[in-house]
């Protein structure tokens, strides 16, 4: 019944093929009956496969039009929201929760930036808010949204009794304005500290040796650090893994260290790495790298470890972490 259909995607995730559930093969069985989208204030549904064979009829109907012909992206349905090398739209995509060792829960969101050459600044504000259990706007989310699909790169933390509340992460840009619920709905618990199907677990990183850890998509934050403009600081990372290959039966598998790479995630300058990409073993070990800043303000600089499952994982939500580190810079 499509009345009762309740997963929300936003249009542009639709003509992107991107799907924001964890539970794929769900998805397939149900999305022949279109999607809900949240976008500029209101739900509004997408009619995918009636749309689909109305396109193609179409398409099929012009002059010239031969069966057996494959269409041309432009003639596809809802392909004017695709890629685009600039100009385009950015959405938030919400990937779904866990829950984490004392209870509480975590619910993560990544984005897909439809600009395959512009990285889009959209400031913490009006346009880029989070609608959280703690209220502002602030909630950890990027400021810097660099193109194509990046996963779950912040969490935000709900209490034990957060029941059916929501998580709303609002942005708007180049004229359009998404808005993506996070929600403890059963069907998008992922298993994002608790391991993959072949026992995986997310890497462990820290900012200081024997410090707080951190452990899945939710991270942790090191200690707030001070500079100034054009000076460079010296930044380390501890990582270890549990390594489990990604694909235990294959003969001789074994898994690759873990990927450490560094991002800026917010701030109003330029950020400067001397390195931002670098790997440990998997029993432990420590990057460092060297960071300068073009201009006073506020940052946030932003790593990600990943395991033998890569970036994404595959769409199986499991196993990468987190950090984050705020940079204050003086003049």
């Amino acid at each position: 019944d499509p009345s009762s259909y309740d997963i929300r995607r936003t249009a542009g995730e639709l003509s992107g093929g991107l799907v924001h559930s964890p539970r794929l093969s769900r998805l397939r069985s149900r999305n022949t009956y279109g999607d809900q989208v949240l976008m500029r204030g209101g739900v509004h549904r997408v009619w995918l496969v009636p749309m689909l064979f109305l396109g193609i009829a179409a398409a099929m109907a012009r002059p010239g039009a031969a069966q057996g012909v494959p269409l041309a992206i432009e003639d596809m349905p809802l392909a004017q929201n695709g890629a685009v090398k600039r100009g385009g739209t950015v959405t938030p995509v919400y990937e779904g929760w866990y829950r984490q060792p004392d209870g509480r829960f975590v619910l993560y969101f990544g984005y897909y930036n439809r600009n395959t050459e512009e990285v889009i600044e959209i400031p913490v504000g009006p346009a880029n808010s989070v609608d959280g259990p703690s209220g502002g706007l602030d909630a950890g989310q990027p400021a810097i949204f660099r193109p194509g699909r990046a996963w779950g790169v912040f969490g935000v933390e709900v209490p034990t009794d957060f029941g059916d509340g929501t998580v709303v992460w609002r942005l708007t840009v180049n004229g359009s304005t998404f808005a993506i619920p996070g929600h403890l709905r059963p069907d998008w618990q992922v298993p994002a500290i608790t391991g993959d199907a072949n026992g995986n677990l997310p890497p462990r990183i820290q900012f200081e040796e024997g410090g707080d850890e951190g452990f899945g998509p939710g991270g942790v934050w090191g200690a707030p650090r001070e500079t100034v403009v054009d000076a460079p600081v010296t930044i380390t990372v501890w990582a270890s893994d549990d390594g489990t290959p990604t694909d235990r039966f294959r003969p001789g598998a074994n898994a690759r260290p873990v990927s450490l790479t560094w991002f800026k995630h917010r701030g109003p300058g330029e950020v400067r790495f001397d390195e931002t990409r670098g790997t440990v073993p998997n029993s432990g070990g420590q990057m460092s790298t060297r960071v300068a800043f073009s201009q006073p303000g506020t940052y946030v600089l932003y790593v990600r470890a990943n395991d033998d499952s890569g970036a994404g994982a595959g769409n199986e939500q499991c196993c990468w972490t987190n950090g984050y580190v705020e940079f204050t810079v003086r003049p």
